[in-house]
């Protein structure tokens, strides 16, 4: 029974967590499109840096998505071993739960962008500076998947690769099983073709429900502390627990609190609603043949929430063998040793070429 209880906790459905009371009510689309209206915008703005610029993509529903660019830096071109000039795919950045844009765009964004690579992190409906939707959840596997790809279609002119971590691993788990080769424009128009993508962190294809019962027989302790953490959002008022749950233990306690304040902003409502979406679940297989075949699979030694079972079994799903980078936790990419997976990721890019 009491096993049974923490599960339902941690799958707590989304519709029942309320947004915090100093956020205006919902309103109509025709409001909500208004980006000068302070209340759609993080409490705790993200100040962006030097080379990065804050644009917003309009969908077909008229909301708009926050979008953090920022280009590759002058005099990075490659070239082959016959001295043509090397193109490198852009790269598009996709959050999950209680992350926004800005996640990327302290370390990641610059760091590739000196490499080369053209750079766009989004931020997902009811995240960040981005729009929330009317009704009580910011949206489905489906809609945020359609909301990627709408911002690739109308503003990437060549493949990209597509990065997400942790739910938004799953959000691009659903994206490759809708990308097809030789199937009608329409299709190709919904799910625009990829160079590739990587999977940080990601939750596996079944779900989260594995790893929460492997934590409960496993690891009891860890089960009640990443369900009080993340079900009941406790990490945004324990300093101590919001570390445990995202970051490895020798980070700083001042830049604990500063990414604890920004996580505690980014999210106006929920990103999914967990009861439905586990119902839809696992994701579709990949088709045999797809632009989007080329993926990476990297997890993290210090990872509080997925395990190396969840790590294997995302693999598994790709027909690739996973990289793990020791010495980092679940947020590699903010994590005191950010460079690791950075450079993973950098190494498998230039391998591609």
């Amino acid at each position: 029974m009491a096993a049974a209880s923490l599960v339902a906790l941690f799958q707590f459905p989304a519709e029942f967590i309320l947004p915090r009371a100093r956020r205006a009510p919902t309103r109509p689309q025709a409001v909500l499109n208004n980006k000068t209206d302070i209340q759609q915008r993080m409490l705790v703005p993200y100040e962006l840096q030097r080379g990065q610029s804050r644009v917003f993509h309009q969908l077909p529903s008229g909301l708009n998505l926050e979008v953090i660019e920022q280009k590759r830096s002058f005099g990075t071109d490659d070239n082959d071993s016959n001295g043509a000039q090397i193109e490198n795919p852009p790269l598009v950045f996709v959050h999950g739960s209680y992350h926004a844009a800005w996640c990327w765009a302290e370390h990641w964004l610059p760091f590739f962008a000196s490499s080369g690579f053209d750079c766009y992190a989004l931020s997902l409906l009811g995240q960040g500076e981005s729009d929330a939707p009317g009704g009580s959840v910011a949206g489905t596997l489906q809609t945020h998947a359609g909301d990627v790809a709408d911002f690739i279609q109308k503003n990437i002119k060549v493949p990209p690769v597509i990065l997400g971590h942790s739910f938004g691993g799953l959000i691009i788990q659903y994206y490759l099983a809708n990308t097809r080769i030789g199937k009608s424009s329409d299709t190709k128009q919904l799910y625009p073709q990829l160079a590739g993508a990587v999977l940080i962190c990601s939750v596996p294809p079944s779900g989260n429900s594995g790893l929460v019962w492997r934590y409960l027989f496993s690891k009891p302790l860890a089960a009640f502390k990443v369900t009080r953490s993340l079900a009941a959002k406790a990490f945004q008022t324990d300093l101590s627990l919001c570390k445990e749950t995202f970051f490895s233990p020798m980070m700083e306690d001042n830049i604990v609190k500063r990414y604890q304040e920004l996580l505690k902003e980014s999210s106006q409502m929920p990103l999914f609603d967990l009861r439905k979406l586990n119902a839809s679940l696992p994701v579709p297989a990949p088709p045999e043949k797809s632009s989007s075949a080329n993926v990476l699979v990297l997890g993290a030694s210090g990872d509080f929430i997925v395990d190396g079972q969840g790590l294997n079994e995302t693999a598994s799903f790709y027909g690739v063998s996973p990289a793990r980078v020791e010495g980092v936790a679940h947020d590699m990419m903010l994590d005191c040793e950010w460079d690791k997976g950075a450079r993973v990721i950098l190494s498998w890019l230039n391998a591609r070429n």
